[in-house]
């Protein structure tokens, strides 16, 4: 057998149908579609999404399709992709996955600044809503037990620098912070080296949330990471079904919440989604809201997490749970 060579190839201007080759598939996302389409996800989401668009005779662009937006998501968790750039990455390269949307050949995928203004147009509410219709399928499989919960958490660092944290008193930057206090120590005209030359001497040194705050991201707080270096950042908390692997709340926190004050609010949303699931109740819950922001005057060490073992002593119907 002689070696192929690769050559440069005109291509054709008309392509009969029956002349495409078809992808392989992929399995795992051809029975989850199969799934979908039984439980029509697709309609319902439709349905919550109708109040946060124009009525259907309106004249204009059509937005993408909800049941498309939510399965671009759903393959960004199982397959790890963070950004909605990425998202459109793979979907653009893959055969399969255009399946999985149901978008022909001919259709582009939808651009990431699309699916940048749908996440923005949509409240947290509509996808908390999606997210139980998505555990009602789980419950309709028997994958749903709810015995036997666990709580985890970590620190996921915020799209924000700390160059941009503001005193919450005087709206001062941190240079314009420690400039002033040059000049108030006597250092006649201070530079920005005779500043940061103070600054590292000076006593007593500490960036508390209670004194300072984002001015590009209110929400996010000061926290120390994993590695030590200590950054704007929030604390996601996810609540599994220990004897399944389902995910039944993943409520978002500020970093400066310890686990003993985020944890009953995590349990509540997945006690809440519990029930919804289990068709308690007529709508979806609406998402818990985040833990109170103690007022601690440093970030929360990362080490000082304990390890424990939490169960309810009061007598409800909440399952009980066990945190990392």
């Amino acid at each position: 057998m002689s070696m192929g060579r690769r050559q440069k190839s005109q291509s054709p201007l008309w392509i009969a149908h029956h002349e495409l080759t078809p992808g392989p598939g992929h399995r795992f996302y051809e029975t989850l579609n199969a799934l979908l389409r039984k439980a029509a996800f697709d309609q319902q989401a439709e349905v919550l999404c109708a109040p946060y668009y124009e009525a259907a005779h309106v004249p204009g662009r059509k937005s993408v399709a909800p049941g498309v937006y939510f399965r671009m998501h759903l393959v960004g968790f199982f397959e790890g992709i963070e950004s909605e750039r990425g998202l459109e990455w793979r979907f653009a390269d893959s055969l399969s996955l255009r399946q999985f949307l149901g978008l022909p050949l001919t259709q582009r995928v939808p651009d990431h600044s699309t699916l940048s203004r749908t996440r923005q147009r949509l409240p947290l509410a509509v996808h908390q809503a999606v997210f139980a219709l998505i555990l009602g399928i789980v419950e309709t499989k028997g994958l749903l037990k709810g015995r036997v919960l666990g709580v985890d958490s970590t620190y996921l660092r915020a799209d924000a620098s700390m160059k941009a944290i503001v005193r919450r008193d005087t709206k001062e930057s941190y240079t314009e912070f420690v400039t002033r206090l040059a000049t108030e120590a006597g250092v006649p005209n201070p530079t920005a080296e005779d500043a940061r030359r103070l600054d590292r001497k000076r006593k007593g040194k500490k960036t508390s949330n209670r004194e300072w705050v984002s001015r590009t991201d209110p929400e996010a707080r000061i926290a120390k990471l994993k590695d030590g270096r200590t950054r704007l950042a929030y604390k996601p908390e996810h609540v599994v079904d220990l004897e399944t692997g389902a995910i039944v709340a993943a409520v978002v926190h500020g970093a400066d919440v310890a686990d003993p004050a985020s944890v009953e609010a995590s349990l509540t949303q997945a006690e809440a989604n519990l029930q919804t699931a289990r068709g308690g109740d007529s709508e979806a819950a609406p998402a818990a809201d985040p833990a109170p922001t103690p007022p601690e005057d440093d970030p929360p060490s990362h080490g000082s997490r304990p390890r424990r073992k939490v169960v309810p002593t009061k007598a409800t119907t909440r399952p009980t749970s066990s945190g990392a």
